[in-house]
């Protein structure tokens, strides 16, 4: 856009995605069209849960928890300068020049939940009404948004208030890939995707964000591409999870060392990582490590978002690797239970306590938690169940959903005394640092590890009965690592193949233009710039299903059979 002016930047929604942008947005002091740096305005609406964050954002304060390095003392510097500031007002941000809407989206159902992304979005449009007559802002989506959403959902509700996109407004996305505990590192050095409607707004939006990438590479391209990219990327990492809960749960019913296979298949893949020996490392290799389930607000999700326009369609899931996997991983937390209870016995009215109610190492983040389906099971089954976190907040909002303000603490003591059984259930390095209280405690009965967070150097210490995910003795024959690599080949391929027919749909169904069409060798690349590893294999012909001792990959299975019934066969 020639002669473009770039005086205000809108931020809707500052939560782990909104709150970085925005403060390293402040700190760039973007100068684009005029000399002076362009003010960041955040804007959060006044809700019951999250209404404070605006005068904790004016006092200079970070509204994200856990440990953040560095995040805080930019949003203080940037308020003191008077670039950064937070309001409740969206029409605060009428006279924005862009504006990133960082409002969740979640699934309901099989379908996506746009509902807090509506209340947002209606607001910005009334807001927009009195713009001024000469500017078009640029409205990028940070959120993950289902593949096709932008070409129809998002443009349309602008529509309804005269919005148009293209004359109006800008309409791009550029899903984030942040990652909680790494906030500020990620934005910086992660390669970003950009996508548009229009070929100018993806080079207009590079433009802005060329500011705060520093190390990263940003890839600019069409919407549709970024959508299927995105929730491609935590469907894919799903998929890995869910295939190494089936092989741990294998080795665990036959004491075989998990982790020692894990770095021979990583090793033979040329993926290995240091996530086997350090609990705060994050996982990149082929397989991946199970623990008591898969949180996070990505992972649960973007698979069925991936899937939606399909299953809407009534378009058969019987064979997807992708809604399958997400059947694996939330039997996680029932696995961990009957796990448990090979080693102790019988869990049923025993008192125990659960270590870590956030769903990932030194973050406060409790969305989809599986400690909280572990807690309900446990009650379930009559016991006395304690919630600790050092980092979460005792009014969290998934800790009132569930219903455990009364069972949760922050206090670590109190926890610890009275009970009979300890679940590790985050590897916060709290509880590193700590282990002391844990190790020699003489009171409990039994420790069990669901999160990879001790080691046998640790785990000889442990003065009572111990168990953990994968913590089998037995040295994995020659044989059996044979099997896990050649299943999980397949299953690669079957992802691969996956993706392929879903491209194929979303362009016959939903591209109106060949600069909005997706090409699956596109995707390929932009997915293999993912730091935690999202390395797509070319598409071809699945041979057999294999099989070890009679045990087979269920994920394989349906990799097999969808070259019988293609996934995208109608029901």
């Amino acid at each position: 856009m020639k002669d473009w002016n770039v005086e205000k930047i809108g931020v809707v929604g500052p939560g782990i995605v909104g709150m970085p942008m925005a403060a390293l947005l402040a700190n760039a002091k973007i100068k684009i069209g005029n000399s002076s740096p362009a003010k960041v305005v955040v804007i959060q609406r006044n809700s019951k849960n999250s209404g404070w964050k605006v005068d904790a954002i004016n006092s200079g304060k970070s509204v994200i928890g856990g440990i953040e390095p560095g995040l805080n003392d930019i949003v203080e510097k940037s308020v003191k300068e008077g670039i950064l500031s937070a309001s409740h007002d969206f029409n605060d941000i009428a006279d924005a020049d862009v504006i990133l809407v960082s409002i969740q989206t979640d699934k309901k159902g099989l379908e996506p939940d746009y509902g807090p992304m509506f209340g947002g979005l209606t607001s910005l449009a009334e807001a927009l009404q009195n713009k001024p007559a000469h500017k078009k802002p640029i409205i990028v989506f940070e959120s993950t948004l289902a593949p096709s959403s932008m070409m129809t959902v998002m443009k349309d509700h602008f529509a309804k208030f005269g919005l148009i996109e293209g004359k109006d407004i800008l309409l791009g996305n550029s899903p984030n890939r942040v990652m909680p505990g790494r906030l500020v590192e990620r934005v910086a050095a992660s390669d970003k995707l950009i996508g548009g409607l229009q070929p100018e707004t993806p080079q207009m939006i590079k433009e802005i964000y060329s500011h705060i990438v520093k190390e990263g590479t940003l890839f600019t391209t069409n919407s549709l591409t970024a959508e299927i990219e995105k929730t491609l990327e935590n469907a894919y990492r799903d998929v890995r999870i869910a295939f190494s809960a089936e092989i741990v749960r294998y080795c665990d019913d036959h004491n075989i060392d998990f982790f020692r296979l894990r770095d021979k298949i990583n090793e033979r893949l040329s993926q290995s990582d240091n996530a086997t020996t350090d609990p705060n490392a994050v996982p990149s290799g082929g397989l991946l490590i199970p623990m008591i389930g898969v949180g996070g607000h990505c992972l649960p999700k973007d698979g069925i978002l991936l899937w939606w326009r399909k299953i809407e369609k009534e378009q058969n899931t019987t064979n997807s690797l992708i809604v399958g996997s997400r059947a694996i991983n939330d039997e996680a937390p029932q696995k961990s239970i009957e796990l448990a209870e090979r080693t102790f016995g019988s869990l049923d009215d025993k008192k125990i306590a659960l270590l870590g109610a956030a769903y990932r190492f030194n973050s406060e983040d409790t969305r989809n938690s599986p400690t909280l389906e572990l807690a309900k099971l446990l009650i379930e089954k009559g016991c006395d169940v304690k919630i600790h976190d050092p980092f979460v907040k005792p009014d969290d909002q998934n800790i009132m959903k569930y219903g455990f303000d009364s069972i949760f603490t922050n206090d670590f003591n109190a926890v610890l005394n009275n009970t009979d059984y300890i679940f590790l259930c985050t590897s916060h390095k709290y509880y590193m640092d700590d282990s002391e209280k844990i190790i020699h405690n003489k009171t409990i009965k039994g420790v069990f590890d669901g999160c990879n967070i001790y080691h046998s150097d640790t785990v000889s210490k442990i003065e009572v009965p111990y168990c953990g995910i994968g913590r089998g003795v037995e040295e994995p024959s020659d044989e059996f690592t044979q099997f896990v690599y050649d299943s999980f080949m397949a299953c690669e391929k079957g992802v691969a193949n996956e993706v392929k027919s879903l491209i194929e749909f979303f362009n016959g169904n939903y591209a109106q233009t060949d600069f909005n069409k997706a090409k699956f060798e596109d995707v390929q690349h932009l997915a293999s710039t993912c730091s935690t590893g999202c390395e797509i294999v070319n598409p071809g012909q699945i041979e057999k299903i294999y099989s070890y001792n009679g045990f087979q990959s269920k994920l394989v299975e349906y990799a097999f059979n969808a070259q019988i019934l293609p996934v995208n066969e109608t029901l």
